[in-house]
């Protein structure tokens, strides 16, 4: 048997700004990374590992352009 639960959340002002820079990051690495893992199929025609991805996005971060993800939580990246 399968069960789904519905939860509605009210946030306070605080928390959905907070929320709303995290999943905007979230949506920042995602794009980020599949982009590099798709210029690098087409260029190399490898396939990327988890380690690699890992990797680049410890690169992404230490760019310097990307210094504001070390400002949310790193448990939804």
């Amino acid at each position: 048997m399968r069960t789904a639960y519905k939860v509605r959340v009210y946030p306070t002002a605080e928390q959905a700004a907070v929320l709303n820079r995290t999943f905007g990051c979230v949506r920042l690495v995602w794009n980020r990374v599949l982009a590099w893992r798709q210029a690098r199929y087409r260029a190399e025609g490898v396939a990327t590992s988890y380690a690699q991805t890992d990797r680049y996005l410890t690169e992404l971060k230490r760019d310097g352009d990307h210094d504001f993800l070390y400002e949310v939580s790193s448990v939804p990246l």
